[in-house]
């Protein structure tokens, strides 16, 4: 079966993960997923170690914050299929080190760091040899964010998705746990 790059949007709850699992063990074993939640408090703990209860016990776990595409490469091993969930939470990430008091620091950077670690994770995906699902969450569905902050993370995490939808052969948007094809295979 030749590799296949599938991306899931949607929104909070809408059933992303779930249907990544699915699937991915439709495209078979073995699997690494990579991880790109932080465990900042409590309540995110006990999310992080229910996602981790809902993976198959057989599946590799990569837990990382940022350069995914780097990591995926150096612990990739026999893996024939690589979840990465997810984007919204990577952006997350690289976000919050340049901002202070929710305020950003440092807009370019955080643009340019957000564009360099999407395009290492393309390379990526053109490097290896394994389908690829990759989640992340469309958050331009919504009102207009409030602060400088939230409209910023908004319109990045806006252009990331559309990177990624563009590198994808498959594009599925995700609503109440249904996957609507968006963009289909070539055939």
């Amino acid at each position: 079966m030749r590799s296949i790059n599938i991306l899931l949007i949607g929104g909070a709850g809408s059933g992303k993960s779930h249907f990544a699992q699915e699937l991915a063990l439709r495209l078979g074993e073995p699997v690494l997923f990579v991880a790109t939640a932080v465990a900042g408090d409590e309540e995110m703990l006990k999310r992080i170690d229910q996602h981790r209860r809902q993976r198959p016990p057989a599946w590799s776990t990569l837990e990382v914050t940022t350069d995914v595409g780097k990591n995926i490469l150096e612990k990739l091993g026999g893996a024939k299929v690589v979840i990465v969930d997810c984007i919204t939470l990577l952006a997350n990430n690289i976000f919050s080190q340049y901002s202070e008091q929710g305020e950003p620091t440092d807009v370019p950077l955080i643009e340019k760091s957000l564009i360099a670690e999407i395009d290492e994770l393309i390379e990526c995906i053109k490097q290896v040899d394994a389908s690829f699902i990759i989640v992340t969450n469309e958050v331009g569905l919504g009102v207009v964010p409030a602060s400088r902050l939230g409209r910023l993370y908004r319109d990045l995490l806006a252009q990331a998705n559309q990177m990624l939808a563009g590198a994808a052969d498959e594009v599925y948007l995700m609503v109440a746990g249904l996957a609507l094809p968006i963009k289909p295979a070539k055939k």
